[in-house]
C-alpha cells in the first residue's frame, strides 16, 4: 500500500471533505444506522466468510469482494480509509480485503470513533454510483493451507496463532477438530490493542513479537478463526517492522474441519 497504514484523528478531521478520500464504516449495520461519520458508506465486513484456501476459493473471494467494492463505489483510485470504534479486527479484515485484491491506498483510522469525540455523527446516507472495481490479488499478502502444510518445519516460516487461548489450547473447540497448527506460536490479536483503543506502539510489538521468537526477516502466517484477527495482526506485524506478514485468511475455519491436514493440542503452561 502507499498510504500510511494507520491515520488519526486530527488527519481524519483534516480530510473529511476530501473528495478523493471515501470513508467505510465496518461496523453491523445497526451501528451504522444509529451514528456513522458524514458521507460514510457502511460495509460489514464480516457478512462473508471465506475458509476455502484452494485456488478456486481464493478465485471467489475475489470476485464477491471485488462486486461488493464495485457497488461501494470504489474505483481503485481512492484513498480508503476503514472505522470502527477502535482499532480491531473488523477494520483489519477490510483494509487488508482491499489490499489483497490490490488497491493501493488503503488506511485504518486508528482509534476508531473513540479518536473523534468531539465530531458529530449523521444518521444520513450519501447516496454515491457504482463504479468498476477490477480485483488484482496480490499473493503475497495471502496464504493457504496447502502451502502450509508444505513448509512447516521451515526455520525461516513461522505461523503464528492470533486466537484466544482457549482456542489455542483446544478447549474452546470451535471447527471439527481442535487445537492448533502444529509449532504455532500463540499471541491473542487483543494484545496489539491499548487501552485507548489504539494499536500498540511499533517498540512495543516489535518487543512482543520478538519476545516470542520471531525475528523480522521470517516469514509470518498469521491465523485465527476466518481471517479476521489474522488481519489484525498481519498490519501489527507490518508496524512492528516485520518484512513478510501473511494471512492465512482460511485459518482454523478451513484447517480444523479438514482431516487430512496436521494438529496438535498444545498443553496449557502450568501457573506458577
Amino acid at each position: 500500500m502507499t498510504a500510511e497504514i494507520l491515520v488519526d484523528g486530527a488527519w481524519v478531521k483534516d480530510h473529511r471533505d476530501d473528495p478523493s478520500v471515501v470513508f467505510l464504516d465496518v461496523r453491523s449495520g445497526s451501528d451504522y444506522w444509529k451514528g456513522h461519520l458524514p458521507a460514510a458508506r457502511p460495509f460489514d465486513a464480516s457478512l462473508l466468510s471465506h475458509y476455502d484456501t484452494s485456488p478456486a476459493g481464493l478465485a471467489l473471494l475475489a470476485s464477491q469482494y471485488a462486486t461488493l467494492f464495485s457497488l461501494l463505489g470504489l474505483g481503485g483510485e481512492e484513498h480508503v480509509v476503514v472505522y470502527e470504534d477502535k482499532s480491531d479486527s473488523r477494520a483489519a479484515r477490510a483494509a487488508w480485503l482491499l489490499e489483497y485484491l490490490g488497491h493501493e491506498s488503503v488506511s485504518m483510522l486508528d482509534g476508531g470513533l473513540r479518536a473523534l469525540p468531539d465530531v458529530p455523527l449523521t444518521q444520513a446516507a450519501v447516496p454515491h454510483a457504482p463504479r468498476p472495481f477490477v480485483a488484482r490479488p496480490r499473493s503475497q499478502a495471502v496464504a493457504g493451507a496447502d502451502e502450509i502444510r508444505s513448509r512447516l518445519g521451515q526455520s525461516t516460516f513461522r505461523v503464528l496463532d492470533t486466537r484466544r487461548p482457549a482456542e489455542y489450547y483446544g478447549e474452546e473447540k470451535r471447527a471439527l477438530h481442535g487445537g492448533a497448527i502444529p509449532g504455532a506460536i500463540h499471541r491473542n490479536y487483543a494484545d496489539n490493542i491499548g487501552e485507548d483503543g489504539r494499536f500498540r506502539s511499533p517498540a512495543e510489538l516489535r518487543a512482543a513479537y520478538e519476545a516470542l521468537g520471531l525475528r523480522p526477516d521470517d516469514e509470518i502466517v498469521a491465523y485465527c478463526g476466518g481471517g479476521a484477527r489474522a488481519a489484525h495482526s498481519y498490519y501489527a506485524l507490518k508496524l512492528a517492522g516485520f518484512k513478510s506478514p501473511r494471512n492465512y485468511t482460511g485459518s482454523w475455519g478451513e484447517w480444523g474441519n479438514r482431516d487430512d491436514l496436521p494438529f496438535e493440542v498444545p498443553a496449557r503452561p502450568a501457573l506458577a
